[in-house]
């Protein structure tokens, strides 16, 4: 599929948009979501905007038509086949997520489905899910509609990131700027990760639980936001920044 997917990308710039929907409505659509790396083809598709081979506004639009269509699609197909999808054995693997899901969906629908967008093991099940709730189509439109227009270029903005941090010009700090930007990136993203893991500490259990349990949390959680914080700063230090910015405020501004 991704070697597919890089074939229509180097076509022209209409196949390149085609694959930007397409890989939304893949990554939006029930279940397939599930088994599909979007996270990777998001950021390879966001490198082609940060080195300026792809507009970002036509690709947001794209994006956005797919993650509509794809939502959309497994709305119609929970509300069809809401029967047969309760029975189907495939669909019982995911049963606990899709419960959990289902719940959240009645406590706080326009909420769930908003923030649901952006978690990936709950994006392709949630339209399913409102769909084999009957949730009505005025209280499932707004949120889907808000989380289609924002997670598109939250997807594509790390491969944004490092398209531009590739074109910055090859000085004599330039090679040492783009490992201290990827360590800058990789310290944010674990801030946020370990915040993220506090403020959930104690409503749900997986894999990371046994070495994060709420305990360690209350310590790690501060620590990594104050890292994340640190990096942030200190990389806007650096002599090439500005040249970065200016690179990147052309992928937004041009």
């Amino acid at each position: 599929m991704e070697a597919w997917i890089q074939q229509l990308i180097t076509q022209s710039l209409e196949w390149a948009l085609f694959a930007v929907a397409l890989v939304t409505f893949l990554e939006s659509l029930a279940l397939v979501g599930l088994l599909l790396p979007g996270t990777v083809m998001m950021a390879s598709l966001g490198a082609l905007i940060g080195s300026g081979e792809l507009g970002l506004y036509p690709a947001w639009a794209a994006g956005f038509a797919g993650c509509l269509i794809g939502d959309w699609v497994s709305y119609g197909i929970g509300w069809k086949f809401q029967g047969p999808l309760h029975r189907w054995k495939y669909l019982q693997k995911y049963k606990g997520l899709l419960d959990k899901t289902e719940h959240a969906l009645h406590q706080h629908s326009m909420f769930t489905i908003l923030v649901g967008r952006f978690v990936g093991p709950t994006r392709p099940l949630i339209p399913l899910a409102a769909g084999m709730l009957e949730l009505p189509v005025r209280k499932f439109l707004p949120p889907n509609l808000i989380g289609c227009i924002l997670w598109p270029p939250l997807y594509l903005l790390p491969g944004i990131l490092a398209g531009v941090a590739i074109d910055v010009p090859k000085a004599a700090q330039g090679g040492s700027f783009k490992w201290l930007l990827l360590g800058a990136a990789l310290l944010i993203w674990l801030g946020g990760w370990l915040c993220w893991r506090w403020w959930r500490s104690g409503k749900s259990r997986d894999w990371a639980t046994a070495w994060l349990p709420p305990e360690r949390l209350r310590w790690a959680g501060p620590l990594g936001l104050v890292i994340a914080v640190a990096a942030f700063v200190g990389i806007q230090f650096h002599p090439m920044m500005p040249v970065f910015r200016h690179l990147l405020w052309q992928v937004f501004f041009a």
